[in-house]
């Protein structure tokens, strides 16, 4: 039962195409991250950085030789969570929840049924990454796994673009996506 609570979560991630995204491993420079988002400047669908005398313009073909990811899709961020008009945040909350009667104080990974507990932890923990507090889910986390689950395709360059520029203005701002700006520096 639980293989194939796994294998159905593999296959929803797939259908979104990050499995590659999902898979980067390698070394992490940590001061060279740093330094990247120091310098980090998002031009129109571009992310434009330096780094140690290197002049770095991450356009759609650099994320999709990275990543595998390719910016096509529904771009989803704070601003527009009414764009899938069929999704209601406590509807969908409830129908999660191992038991769907029990009352909504707040939106706690802790009641869900496994598998959507499994891509709740990857959407807090992978895909929109934050510095404390994954065990409560905000509203662009519960579209994100609602768009997962019904196999919505999302625009993940975008998400992810967005998650970097909202996180650079918190004041507990902790360099989100290391791995992969590290492939960035590696690609460039």
């Amino acid at each position: 039962m639980k293989q194939q609570k796994l294998d159905f979560v593999r296959s929803i991630l797939n259908e979104q195409r990050l499995k590659r995204f999902l898979q980067l491993t390698g070394n992490i420079y940590p001061d060279l991250v740093k330094v990247f988002y120091t310098d980090l400047q998002f031009n129109g669908d571009s992310l434009v950085s330096h780094v140690k005398g290197v002049d770095m313009v991450i356009k759609s073909d650099v994320w999709a030789a990275v990543t595998g990811l390719k910016s096509s899709g529904l771009r989803i961020n704070r601003e527009n969570l009414g764009v899938v008009e069929e999704f209601n945040k406590i509807q969908f909350y409830k129908g999660c929840l191992k038991n769907p009667h029990s009352k909504v104080r707040n939106f706690s990974v802790g009641g869900l049924k496994l598998d959507e507990r499994l891509v709740a932890f990857i959407v807090s923990w992978i895909l929109t990454p934050r510095g404390s507090n994954h065990s409560t889910l905000s509203e662009e986390d519960l579209l994100l796994i609602y768009c997962i689950k019904n196999k919505v395709k999302i625009n993940w360059i975008h998400t992810i673009k967005e998650h970097m520029q909202k996180s650079m203005r918190l004041c507990d701002f902790h360099y989100p996506y290391a791995i992969l700006i590290s492939k960035f520096l590696h690609y460039f």
